[in-house]
């Protein structure tokens, strides 16, 4: 190809990119005389196959194609953009004419309460009716409030690093940790409170968990009862009537069974009656397990200066976000921390109704 080839290039090139309707045109002859496989780099590749001399003189007249090329089809893209532009303007356009929308019913712009919070004010609710009183503590605890008094051993797993976010070690050396639980709080109300106790204890918690039904921060809520005489019967009636009356099921089915941690003796795990298939609660011949319960460990209540000859207690502890998706039908616990509007408007609630247990919660 010579120069009167060249010439023909440029013009061939001129025509197309004014033919271009649209940048998907304007792309493809940019990439055919540009791209890889471009007549314009052919013709660069080829300048290897020739003399010095007319590889020199070739060369130059290439390079100033390509320079005027490039220049030609970058100013035809800017057209086509601001021609686009310009027809995306004039569909958009706003009528003014129109008349207005019509405004939403009142409060339906309102915000929504998390469905967290909502269910932290019904277990308020539920256990209040039961006797109960909110108790609450620090969010970053000593080694002894969250794991020692709780008679958690040194070689306990929960104290692996891969388990615990801890902190720079204070001047005792030992470190502090992220409350792994709620239940430090029921060590400080034990140490600073006389038996009779009955409290409930929910608040944020920390643990190195991440997937589609666990979180690194997520909540608890823990109960803790102290007084004489406490048996497993009365564990099994308060957490029946909780269960029943926060899923809004008079007959739901509860079994106990048999358990082990460190700081009830003896400890149950708690299972309420579902269907496996369906995810229906209270149906089906399933079971569930939904929290963890036990009678007050007595090196736990020596350890707070009770005598456990004299003082008997029980405990529990849920997590918030698993009974929040059980009761909604959520299958992901993610989007509670997303900050999703349209999320929490499917789920969130009302907040000009609180829960009431005289109206069902």
């Amino acid at each position: 190809m010579r120069a009167d080839d060249l010439a023909a290039l440029r013009e061939e090139t001129a025509a197309q990119l004014a033919a271009a309707a649209d940048l998907r045109a304007w792309d493809a002859v940019r990439v055919g005389v540009l791209g890889r496989g471009g007549r314009l780099t052919a013709l660069l590749k080829a300048l290897g196959a020739l003399p010095p001399e007319a590889r020199r003189e070739r060369g130059a007249a290439l390079n100033r194609l390509k320079a005027e090329l490039e220049a030609a089809i970058e100013a035809r893209r800017a057209e086509l953009e601001a021609a686009a532009l310009e027809a995306r303007l004039a569909a958009e356009r706003l009528d003014v004419t129109l008349p207005p929308r019509p405004h939403p019913p009142l409060g339906a712009e309102a915000g929504a309460i998390h469905p967290i919070s909502r269910t932290m004010e019904e277990l308020v609710a539920i256990f209040g009716a039961m006797g109960f009183r909110v108790a609450e503590g620090p969010d970053i605890e000593s080694d002894w409030h969250n794991f020692g008094a709780l008679n958690i051993p040194e070689h306990h797993p929960a104290r692996q690093d891969h388990d615990t976010f801890y902190l720079p070690p204070g001047p005792d050396g030992r470190r502090p940790v992220l409350r792994t639980h709620t239940s430090p709080v029921q060590i400080r109300t034990m140490l600073t409170q006389p038996p009779p106790i009955r409290v409930i204890v929910p608040g944020r918690t920390w643990r190195a968990d991440h997937d589609a039904t666990h979180s690194p921060m997520f909540h608890q809520v823990e109960g803790l009862v102290i007084d004489r005489a406490i048996t497993l019967g009365h564990l099994k009636g308060c957490l029946i009537d909780f269960l029943r009356a926060f899923f809004g099921i008079a007959d739901l089915p509860v079994r106990f069974r048999a358990s082990y941690f460190p700081f009830t003796e003896p400890s149950m795990e708690v299972d309420i009656g579902w269907n496996r298939r369906t995810g229906e609660l209270g149906k089906g011949g399933d079971w569930l397990e939904i929290l963890g319960s036990g009678m007050v460990h007595p090196r736990v209540l020596a350890n707070c200066g009770l005598d456990p000859r004299e003082w008997q207690g029980f405990a529990f502890g849920m997590g918030v976000e698993r009974i929040t998706m059980l009761k909604h039908g959520m299958a992901d616990l993610r989007p509670f921390y997303e900050s999703d509007v349209r999320w929490l408007r499917h789920y969130g609630a009302d907040p000009l109704s609180p829960p009431s247990l005289a109206e069902g919660v």
